[in-house]
């Protein structure tokens, strides 16, 4: 079995000290044996506005964000998701949400840009998210293979599309990696309910980091980071202060649960049931 840590966190808009925070915590998942670290959604910056953001991002595969990583990755041995960062697009008003993954020699071995965009409008409380304001969507689905089990990535707002994730356990995920910054309202209603979905109709590990607190630009993130089995079994949740959760990743017995509850054999596309085709 493989140690998998999530980190929890309520990033600022001082990418330093976000970098340093980032780093604690770490440090801490590698000291209780954790093989893989996933930081949570935005972990570098959350800006007083969405223009900070843009204001720091980076060219892929240069820069003080990214160079922090590889060099956590490398330093502690772990493989690294590094939650989002802001990537420069050819808009220059406009970047790309990336999930970078790095293995434990420090090297990237895998981007995933954010694909569905938060642009919502919060009826109780009146607050409003217009991320493609600022962001330009992703188009690609990712699952890495690594030395733990095949890794779907998603991000945030992508776990209300069950399909994004029906994609990738086709394409052979054993384990989605969510990084995530879900507001408190969405966070009590939908969070928990949401993550346990996606494992159970998948028959995949969940790996859902968050944002968790009060925050410089007055919104409130709702944090419970949580970890969940095949089984849609919650194996460790954070309240809202900043560390770590962790699982032990078995995928013998996620194996073994596919062959005798073979619910992924059982798909029937929508074409076929339409078409009867059998």
């Amino acid at each position: 079995m493989t140690l998998i840590a999530a980190v929890q966190m309520a990033a600022g808009p001082q990418v330093q000290a976000n970098l340093m925070e980032a780093g604690r915590l770490i440090k801490e998942a590698a000291d209780r044996g954790a093989k893989m670290v996933v930081l949570p959604e935005t972990f570098a910056i959350m800006g007083v506005t969405e223009a900070e953001r843009v204001k720091v991002a980076e060219v892929f595969g240069n820069g003080p964000i990214q160079a922090f990583l590889s060099q956590q990755a490398k330093k502690y041995g772990v493989w690294l998701v590094g939650g989002t960062l802001p990537l420069r697009s050819e808009d220059e008003a406009r970047v790309y949400a990336a999930s970078l993954m790095y293995n434990a020699k420090g090297e990237v071995v895998a981007r995933y840009n954010k694909i569905h965009l938060f642009d919502v409008m919060l009826s109780e409380n009146q607050e409003v998210y217009t991320e493609s304001d600022t962001t330009i969507p992703g188009n690609k689905p990712v699952v890495v293979d690594t030395p733990f089990g095949k890794v779907g990535m998603a991000v945030c707002y992508d776990l209300r599309f069950p399909e994004l994730f029906r994609h990738l356990s086709e394409q052979g995920a054993q384990i989605f990696v969510i990084p995530s910054a879900f507001t408190d309202v969405t966070g009590k209603a939908h969070w928990e309910v949401l993550l346990r979905a996606r494992a159970i109709e998948n028959l995949c590990y969940v790996v859902a980091p968050g944002q968790g607190g009060y925050h410089v630009n007055g919104r409130t993130t709702y944090g419970h980071s949580m970890m969940v089995d095949y089984w849609g079994r919650v194996r460790d949740v954070l309240d809202k202060e900043a560390g770590i959760v962790m699982i032990d990743i078995d995928l013998e017995a996620l194996e073994q649960t596919r062959k005798t509850f073979p619910v992924l054999s059982h798909r029937c596309p929508p074409k076929n049931i339409e078409s009867g085709t059998p």
